[in-house]
């Protein structure tokens, strides 16, 4: 066994190239074998076993710094730097996290929860070691998928025109969670493809194997990939933007790995590395999965593999996408866009029904936005669907380009509140504290699915503004409503209601469902209102509870600064009414990973505990 052997990156520089291999074999079988336990991304880490190994065992980490585009690929790294005793609390509360962690290891100097940081931020270490005259390498590891986006652009752009070396390392699998889209990809797939260019590439990889490696080898394999450069790949796009490319490499080859990155490190320059791996080695079932359903997965067995029945619950995702195929049967100016997200949304059904009105733009939620606003300006109806951990990516395109010339939009805005397991940087706890500052949104938040299909109804019969429509992860009743049931804009509903009550509590979403079956069995003399609209507020409701003096209680699982809670007591204050308002939300800090009951017990948020905040209220000043 050789990974129990490995303590550190150090460890495998010992290895041979064939040890290396079988300490492939190793990792691959201990990924399967964990994972299938803990639940987390399983097909995009068996795809880089290889890759990471090579890495590791021609670079120097902590000194040479390793980057994790996205970061759910990391995992072979926390193997090969000590934390494989640790890894059966991956993705588990105060376990290690699913991504890289900066408290967790000097080897992740880097965290990432969504895709095209890394080169930025490689760019920014290089200039750093310039500017300290520090030795060591930085090394950005991108998806080809996470390559196609913006700020990737934008850092290569910069990157070509710097002195400060990276090496850009191009994980192409030619997948995101599912296919990819878009120009890049076609490009990729003419290089990987290329007849041509691989047999200059395998020309000069045997030249490499005859040599040996040093200044000598650059200066002559330079010239070499040089001519490969001038005479096939002329019109290469990173040639384009001022920087070397060496590849395709076969990412499963330890041969080639070691070869190329042994050229680019000897480099003086920034390069980008090419590496065409298979997302799911090692294991058929991922390996063949074109669905996504084996890049995130929960608990299962190895040995029979994921039953795809149990992903045909009825989930909010599920729901509101059917949801709205039946209103595109209905109006041909629906346009549905998504960015990389068709099997996370549940939009297989719209794309296979309706392919000329439905868009997977990559993983570019900005220019998904954008291109939604211009839809709209051209009287189309688009409806988008972001999870809320990437929205924050679109805020700008939403601000400028969306409500600002107040265009009409279907904005679904999917895993908002506490997500569990993918921690921090996926928590959806953000997007009301700023999308509610922005004039012409009106921001839904159903209770159940009946609400959420009225809620639908109700933005394409009335398509004359951006609506934002959030809802939580998970599974719910799949309740019938034809498609004329609409809700009244801005208007809350009492879920219970007392003459007598003194007191009166806010709440929205699911929570709404539990609050009420706890208060009834607890026979509480309270209100309870569903809010579901988070703009505009209910004036009516507010009215009503400062003309009869009641207490408000508002329970929220979003960050309480700019929360619901906050806007209440904003109207009350801007009346100059005082009303005694009790807001019960997250405070100002980063909420870890866990379970979504753990996270509740840790924020002091469950509902248990705030029906004990509800009964001290009531006793504070004796019983209603």
């Amino acid at each position: 066994m050789y990974l129990e052997k490995i303590s550190s990156p150090h460890d495998l520089k010992k290895l041979s190239h064939k040890q290396l291999e079988k300490l492939a074999q190793e990792v691959r079988e201990f990924l399967i074998e964990n994972i299938s336990k803990t639940g987390g991304h399983f097909s995009s880490n068996l795809g880089v076993v290889e890759l990471t190994i090579a890495l590791h065992y021609l670079f120097d980490s902590p000194q040479d710094k390793f980057i994790f585009d996205v970061g759910h690929q990391c995992y072979v790294h926390k193997i090969l730097t000590g934390r494989q005793d640790q890894f059966h609390t991956l993705r588990q509360y105060n376990g290690l996290s699913g991504f890289q962690k900066r408290n967790e290891s000097i080897h992740d100097t880097w965290e990432a929860g969504h895709s095209s940081t890394s080169i930025s931020a490689g760019i920014g270490m290089a200039i750093a070691k310039s500017l300290n005259n520090e030795t060591g390498d930085v090394l950005a590891i991108v998806g080809d998928a996470a390559m196609m986006s913006g700020e990737s652009f934008e850092a290569l752009n910069h990157l070509g025109s710097l002195k400060s070396k990276v090496i850009v390392v191009l994980n192409d699998n030619e997948m995101s969670i599912s296919q990819n889209v878009g120009g890049l990809t076609n490009f990729l797939s003419e290089l990987r493809y290329s007849a041509k260019y691989n047999h200059a590439k395998h020309n000069y990889i045997g030249f490499l194997n005859k040599t040996q490696f040093g200044k000598k080898i650059y200066k002559i394999t330079k010239y070499i990939k040089d001519g490969i450069k001038h005479n096939v790949l002329e019109d290469n796009i990173f040639h384009e933007f001022g920087l070397d490319y060496i590849g395709p490499v076969n990412g499963h080859e330890f041969k080639d790995l070691i070869n190329a990155f042994t050229l680019a490190k000897e480099m003086d320059h920034s390069v980008v590395v090419h590496v065409h791996t298979q997302k799911g080695q090692g294991y058929y079932l991922a390996e063949t999965d074109k669905k996504g359903v084996y890049h995130g997965v929960s608990p299962f067995d190895s040995s029979k593999g994921i039953s795809t029945v149990a992903s045909q619950q009825d989930t909010w995702s599920h729901i509101l996408a059917g949801h709205v195929q039946k209103w595109m049967r209905q109006d041909e100016d629906i346009v549905t866009l998504t960015p990389a997200m068709i099997s996370g949304s549940c939009l297989e059904g719209i794309f296979k029904e309706f392919p000329k009105r439905s868009f997977d733009v990559g993983i570019a939620e900005e220019h998904a936005m954008t291109l939604a606003a211009g839809l709209s300006a051209s009287n189309k109806k688009p409806f988008i669907t972001v999870y809320s951990s990437f929205i924050q990516r679109a805020y700008d395109q939403i601000n400028h380009d969306v409500a600002r010339m107040n265009l009409p939009c279907f904005i679904s805005i999917d895993r908002a509140g506490l997500v569990g397991s993918d921690g921090e940087t996926h928590h959806g706890v953000f997007d009301i504290g700023f999308l509610a500052p922005i004039p012409n949104l009106t921001i839904m938040t159903p209770k159940d699915s009946k609400e959420m299909k009225m809620m639908v109804n109700t933005i394409f019969s009335d398509f004359s503004r951006p609506y934002v429509l959030r809802f939580p992860r998970g599974v719910v009743e799949n309740s019938d409503v034809d498609l004329e049931s609409t809700i009244e804009i801005g208007t809350w509903t009492y879920e219970i209601e007392s003459n007598t009550a003194k007191t009166v509590v806010i709440t929205y979403d699911h929570k709404v469902t539990q609050l009420k079956a706890e208060i009834e069995k607890e026979n509480l003399d309270v209100e309870l209102i569903n809010a579901r609209f988070i703009k505009p507020l209910d004036e009516n409701v507010l009215t009503n509870i400062l003309n009869r003096k009641q207490k408000v209680v508002v329970y929220e699982t979003d960050i309480k600064c700019g929360s619901l809670g906050s806007m209440i007591s904003t109207y009350y204050s801007n009346k100059q009414e005082f009303v005694e308002i009790y807001n019960y939300a997250i405070d100002d800090h980063y909420t870890p990973q866990g379970t979504v009951p753990q996270l509740l017990e840790h924020e002091k948020l469950s509902v248990q505990h705030i029906m004990d905040h509800i009964k001290e209220i009531i006793d504070a000043k004796g019983k209603n």
